[in-house]
This record gives structure tokens, C-alpha cells and sequence, in this order.
């Protein structure tokens, strides 16, 4: 094992991103071999050990799953009030990979399952808008002037500006099933979009995050991802980059 950046071989234990490991740096939490280190560009040696807010790190082998989330649990590895979580429903050796981004309780669908904090920060920081697809049934038929201004952003709190992509797949006058595109992260982000429009989401599944989708699992169930559709995922997220930059 030759030198390694710090910023680096922290985020390699899966505590957190190279982002927030430079933060971490900067703060004066780190430690190597015993002594403080602030300095960025620092590197680490095979050798060395490393410690964030006196723990000592190491980096791991990285681990990528798609996750099936039925409806009824939450996304988050431990609640005080009790409540059911995704967790609940994956073996104890899944425990220590995080959730990248989430799903409300009564939202199903596909939830990518990490220790490798760089790859959550690249699909979940706002500047990166890495699309995340969504099937959505609603209580009514909806028009094109309530699709042209989901398009053009609603404000579902003070100063949050939400946006969306639709593409109606069916509809009567009772209900509406759309495929839905955002580029956001906003909390409950859809289901406020339609409060503020007056409708009442029937179910919300997420079917894509990035290239990453659903196909061929159930739910409930997990799979592992292939190393190919890694690979292909982090070509995606270096042109999205390259758009952004």
C-alpha cells in the first residue's frame, strides 16, 4: 500500500466524504500517530494510525446494495419513537452501510445501501442534480398548467423552491399515474408539490437514482450491485460533473 492522501483514507473507513473529511481535517479532530494534523494536503503512510475525535480508523472494503423499501418503515438506523426501519428488514453484516438519501414511511421503492462515503456525497450533494426517477399515483387528473408549474418550481417552504420533471403515463378523472424526474433532495419533496396543488398522493415509488434501478428485485429484498454497473454509475456522475463544472 503506497501513501495516501488523509482526506482520502478517512473517507476509505466509511466515516464520511473526502468533503467532510477536509472539514474534519480543518477542525483539528484528526490525529496521526499521536499527534494533531490540520493540514490538507497531508499524507498518510501504510503504517500510520489514524484517529477522528480520538477514534481510531481504518479504511474497509467498499460495499454497494439496492434496497426494495416496502412501505411502513423508515429510513434511518435508529428511532426514538420506536418506529419500524428499513434495518428491520436487512441482516445485521448490512447495518453499517448508510442509506443514500430517503424515503418517507409510506414511500417504497429503490434505496442505494453504502459504506463508501464519496459515492453518497456525489449522488446527494445539491450541486451534483443526479436525477432520481419516481413512479407516483395522485387523487385526481391533473392538468398541464399544474405540470408547467411543477416545471417552474413551487415554493413548498419559505425561500425552498421545489422542482419537477412529469410525464403522465395514465389517467381518468379520479386518479393521475405519472413518472416523476427530480434533480432535488427536498424533504417530502413530491408529496408537497401536490399538497400545494391541491392533490393527495396515492403511492410514490422510486424506481431509478441515477443508473441504479429497481429491476429484478422485490420488495423487501436486496442485491448486491455489480462492479460493471459501478463503474458505469461513476462514468455517469463524472459527465453530470463535467455539465455542472
Amino acid at each position: 500500500m503506497s501513501d495516501t492522501r488523509l482526506n482520502k483514507y478517512i473517507a476509505s473507513s466509511g466515516l464520511c466524504s473526502r468533503r467532510k473529511a477536509d472539514e474534519l481535517i480543518e477542525s483539528g479532530v484528526v490525529m496521526v500517530n499521536g499527534k494533531k494534523v490540520t493540514e490538507l494536503g497531508f499524507s498518510v503512510k501504510p503504517k500510520d494510525k489514524v484517529f477522528v475525535n480520538g477514534k481510531l480508523i481504518h479504511p474497509v472494503k467498499h460495499e454497494y446494495y439496492r434496497f426494495y423499501k416496502p412501505a411502513g418503515y423508515i429510513t434511518t438506523a435508529d428511532d426514538e419513537k420506536g418506529r419500524k426501519t428499513i434495518y428491520d428488514l436487512l441482516p445485521e453484516n448490512l447495518h453499517k452501510l448508510k442509506p443514500v438519501g430517503r424515503l418517507d414511511k409510506d414511500s417504497t421503492g429503490l434505496i442505494i445501501l453504502t459504506n463508501d462515503g464519496d459515492l453518497i456525497n456525489e449522488l446527494t450533494h445539491p450541486s451534483a442534480k443526479v436525477p432520481k426517477l419516481y413512479r407516483v399515483s395522485i387523487n385526481g387528473k391533473i392538468s398541464q398548467k399544474d405540470i408547467d408549474t411543477m416545471y417552474k418550481g413551487i415554493e413548498i417552504e419559505p425561500g425552498k423552491i421545489a422542482y419537477a420533471q412529469v410525464d403522465v403515463l395514465d389517467f381518468d378523472n379520479s386518479s393521475t399515474v405519472m413518472e416523476i424526474v427530480l434533480h432535488q433532495g427536498l424533504n417530502r419533496q413530491i408529496r408537497k408539490m401536490f399538497e400545494h396543488l391541491g392533490f393527495e398522493v396515492v403511492t410514490l415509488k422510486r424506481v431509478q437514482h441515477a443508473t441504479i434501478t429497481l429491476d429484478g428485485l422485490k420488495r423487501g429484498e436486496f442485491k448486491p450491485i455489480k462492479p460493471g454497473q459501478i463503474k458505469d454509475l461513476r462514468n455517469f456522475l463524472n459527465r453530470i460533473a463535467s455539465k455542472n463544472a
